[in-house]
């Protein structure tokens, strides 16, 4: 019982804490948090797709 008793209270914790942060605040903070995100094919698949496209680069002829 004790396990639950702590998530109550971390909880607790958190929607207090996310009530008395304005909200101007928690826009701004937001908004960093997707400017740093990186992009999805980053994130879905790693650095392949950068390198297929370095790869198709090689092989493209040039004018």
């Amino acid at each position: 019982m004790a396990k639950s008793d702590e998530l109550v209270k971390y909880i607790t914790q958190q929607v207090v804490t996310y009530i008395d942060t304005p909200k101007a605040v928690r826009q701004h903070a937001k908004a960093l948090s997707k400017e740093q995100r990186e992009s999805w094919q980053t994130r879905w698949f790693g650095m392949l797709p950068l390198a297929a496209r370095m790869l198709m680069d090689q092989f493209k002829p040039k004018k």
